[in-house]
């Protein structure tokens, strides 16, 4: 009988072939759009669009905001595979269903994951509408997408974490948000199973562990991506500030409204960004090989 990490392999090899039957595009470079940041897709050239619900394995997104489109094309001459939404675990998704799609991109050839998210704010210097760089994570969901049997052609027992978010992509984005007039800033996310949003005291739990701020997706995929020794870049737009920083309730029109506000400028960025990613990943070709 297979293991369950025997599985996921399979599926993730299945799923990426069935992906590399629909297009002739090999990109090197995936990309995650969080709540509300769909629209960023819209600027891709060529594009090939594939629903969640014709991929093999692939969960289907039953999120407001979460298209459940893969997307594959070009930005400015760089191939990308574009996943419009993702799945949660609050959807009822185990751990590995919900890093599936990850692990495809991973069997396509993609070296570099490019994540986004819509986040409370915690660290009292962010506002609603704030871009922020993740330079690591705190997992509170209880759940890890590598437990279980480990499939070595996924990755190794015990991946290091140190460096789960590569310094040199944080770095590309410091300079090319500066270069574009626009502030940012770097913190740590904390990582919650939802689908309610947090109480005011676990807010303050969360900021006294060094947490900036607080989200419901991304560690398990960063955690699968870097277990495959894919190079992760992870950027949060503050949809609101968390429970009890401003007196104000939390709503789901509140999150989406302003990811979508949020589109045009995480795009701009993207497109300055992205090229500076793809030309680090060609000057490391072998190493990946």
């Amino acid at each position: 009988m297979a293991t369950v990490a025997t599985d996921d392999f399979l599926r993730a090899e299945q799923a990426a072939q069935f992906i590399l039957e629909h297009t002739s595009l090999r990109p090197r470079i995936g990309l995650v759009l969080g709540s509300g940041l769909g629209a960023v897709a819209a600027g891709l050239s060529d594009a090939v669009r594939i629903p969640y619900e014709d991929i093999p394995y692939f969960p289907r997104s039953t999120a407001e905001g979460h298209a459940g489109m893969l997307v594959l094309g070009t930005l400015d001459n760089i191939p990308l595979a574009v996943m419009k939404g993702r799945a949660h675990l609050y959807e009822g998704y185990s751990p590995s269903q919900i890093v599936l799609p990850v692990r495809a991109l991973g069997r396509m050839g993609v070296r570099a994951l490019v994540l986004t998210n819509a986040a409370g704010g915690i660290n009292a210097e962010y506002s609603r509408g704030a871009l922020v760089i993740l330079r690591d994570h705190i997992n509170l969901q209880g759940q890890n997408p590598l437990l279980g049997a480990n499939d070595e052609r996924l990755g190794l027992r015990h991946p290091d974490m140190t460096d789960a978010y590569n310094a040199e992509f944080r770095q590309f984005v410091r300079e090319e948000s500066e270069r574009l007039g626009g502030g940012i800033f770097e913190g740590v996310y904390a990582a919650v199973t939802g689908p309610n949003f947090e109480t005011p005291a676990e807010i303050r739990f969360l900021r006294t562990i060094g947490a900036d701020l607080v989200g419901m997706s991304t560690v398990a995929e960063v955690i699968a991506a870097r277990h495959m020794g894919m190079e992760v870049l992870a950027v949060s737009c503050v949809s609101n500030m968390a429970a009890g920083m401003t007196g104000e309730k939390i709503t789901e029109e509140e999150v989406l409204e302003t990811g979508e506000r949020l589109a045009s400028k995480l795009l701009a960025l993207l497109r300055a960004v992205l090229p500076r990613i793809d030309g680090y990943l060609q000057s490391r070709a072998t190493a990946f090989d």
